[in-house]
């Protein structure tokens, strides 16, 4: 079995970190698109009593969930694949409008080792396109980066009311072995 299959299969204690730091940081609403690089993310929300989790159908649906989450007074993270930026960016006018906090977890496709033409198109626009909108954009390479990326994300987004997009990288998650 290669190392990108492996990455992906294996729960990494890099993701557990990450659960255990956004819930620290009284993180308690997780919105999300299935996807193998947030299952570690989605599994342990799912099992929190303390935590709430909701599938969406789409990803911009997402966007207001988490609007509304700061409307009432709760912390929320996106967690998204990169293949659906693309379907959030008219709803992000929402959060630059009101002003809404904005956590945006974002696994990766179309870069370190992607082996899917398909997903190169909207893997190399996400920055750009996010950019555009006034979300902040931060990349996490490797495992040992995760903490403090997530951690300075988290200070802009629920202290300084930011929207700032984490993108975890096919480096980071592993790319998928098709």
């Amino acid at each position: 079995m290669s190392a990108n299959v492996d990455a992906e299969r294996a729960p990494s204690s890099w993701q557990n970190q990450l659960y255990d730091l956004l819930r620290r940081h009284r993180v308690t609403q997780f919105a999300y698109v299935p996807d193998a690089g947030h299952r570690v993310l989605i599994d342990r929300s799912l099992a929190d009593p303390e935590a709430r989790s909701v599938a969406l159908t789409t990803e911009e649906e997402g966007v207001a969930l988490l609007a509304g989450a700061d409307l009432g007074g709760e912390r929320a993270a996106l967690l998204m694949q990169s293949s659906g930026v693309g379907n959030c960016i008219n709803m992000l006018s929402l959060v630059k409008g009101g002003r809404f906090p904005m956590l945006m977890l974002v696994s990766m496709r179309g870069d370190f080792g992607e082996g899917n033409p398909w997903q190169f198109p909207m893997g190399q626009a996400v920055e750009p396109v996010l950019e555009a909108m006034g979300v902040i954009c931060m990349r996490v390479e490797h495992a040992d980066e995760v903490a403090a990326v997530v951690g300075a994300a988290i200070t802009m987004v629920f202290q300084s009311g930011n929207a700032v997009a984490v993108l975890l990288t096919q480096r980071l998650i592993g790319a998928k072995a098709f």
